[in-house]
């Protein structure tokens, strides 16, 4: 009789202890998951500043400094994401912080940490559709028409564009590469994106040679064997990509986005205007789902019809 009492008493404890977990310390075990699945730390940094904002709703809606994971239910975050749309959030904000919340929730439902789903059956507004920003052929001819200085700097900054546009890949991909990842004599490039997955992409003729232009000139590595090193020789950080981009976009483009995802896009379009097969365009971008990749057909799409309401007598 004793050890019965006993045992539902220590089993009463446990759903105490279990109904008082704080939130905020469920979402640091959330994020620790995360990074030891080896997810990008861009998802990491995203979903912690994400949970962050809802832990901070729940301190606000509960009057709790630090709010109880029995808060964590479906009538908060529907005032939560109601908040969010009746603040003027952006339509896309408020998808990614309801779909961080759906991930935490699956990851406490199974550690029996909740029981129900508290995300389930919710749904953001569709953010509208935005047609990706591209380079114009002639546009991308006078990127390239500028002969590169004889700097190392330049060799460097040529070799990043020709990369970028040659291959499509991704900002954060491009600042991983090692020397290793190159392979010039073959026109092949192993590349490792999201998820940590890896695709190999064919390596244009004028990419290669900028590539090798550039690391003969350098002539040394780094320490980790980086591809493309700053002044001081250490591996080039993404925020100085987005600079030297962003200044030679600047000196042909006049379209307000001129981040390295604009040449990933031209990549893409360019592609499918020349005729290459979506899936094609799909592997070489890396993209899981073929409607991420559809995006670009609208592109290709608004051109055809530009061009014949601009020659058809009856358009």
């Amino acid at each position: 009789m004793t050890s019965a009492k006993s045992g539902k008493t220590g089993d009463a404890g446990t759903r105490k202890k279990r109904r008082g977990r704080l939130f905020r310390r469920a979402v640091e075990g959330f994020l620790t998951d995360l990074e030891r699945r080896n997810f990008s730390p861009h998802t990491v940094v995203a979903y912690k500043r994400d949970l962050a904002r809802f832990a901070d709703f729940l301190s606000e809606v509960t009057h709790d400094e630090e709010p109880r994971l029995a808060s964590f239910e479906s009538a908060t975050v529907r005032r939560f994401v109601a908040w969010m749309v009746s603040s003027r959030y952006a339509r896309r904000s408020v998808q990614r912080n309801l779909a961080a919340l759906r991930s935490l929730a699956k990851y406490l439902i199974k550690r029996k940490a909740i029981r129900g789903n508290p995300t389930l059956g919710l749904t953001a507004p569709k953010p509208a559709k935005r047609l990706p920003s591209f380079l114009t052929r002639r546009e991308t001819d006078l990127l390239f028409s500028c002969a590169a200085e004889p700097t190392i700097a330049e060799l460097r900054d040529r070799a990043i564009l020709e990369l970028l546009y040659g291959t499509g890949i991704r900002l954060s991909e491009l600042v991983s590469l090692s020397l290793r990842d190159v392979d010039a004599s073959g026109g092949l490039v192993r590349v490792t994106g999201k998820g940590r997955k890896q695709r190999v992409v064919p390596l244009g003729s004028s990419a290669e040679k900028s590539i090798t232009r550039y690391r003969k000139a350098l002539g040394k590595g780094a320490p980790d064997d980086a591809l493309f090193l700053n002044l001081q020789g250490r591996r080039l950080s993404g925020r100085s990509v987005q600079r030297i981009v962003s200044r030679r976009l600047a000196q042909v483009s006049e379209a307000r986005s001129l981040s390295p995802h604009v040449l990933r896009h031209t990549f893409a379009t360019h592609l499918l205007n020349a005729g290459a097969d979506l899936r094609a365009v799909q592997e070489l971008l890396g993209h899981s789902s073929l409607s991420s990749t559809q995006i670009y057909t609208h592109v290709t799409t608004e051109r055809l019809k530009d061009a014949y309401k601009k020659a058809h007598p009856r358009a």
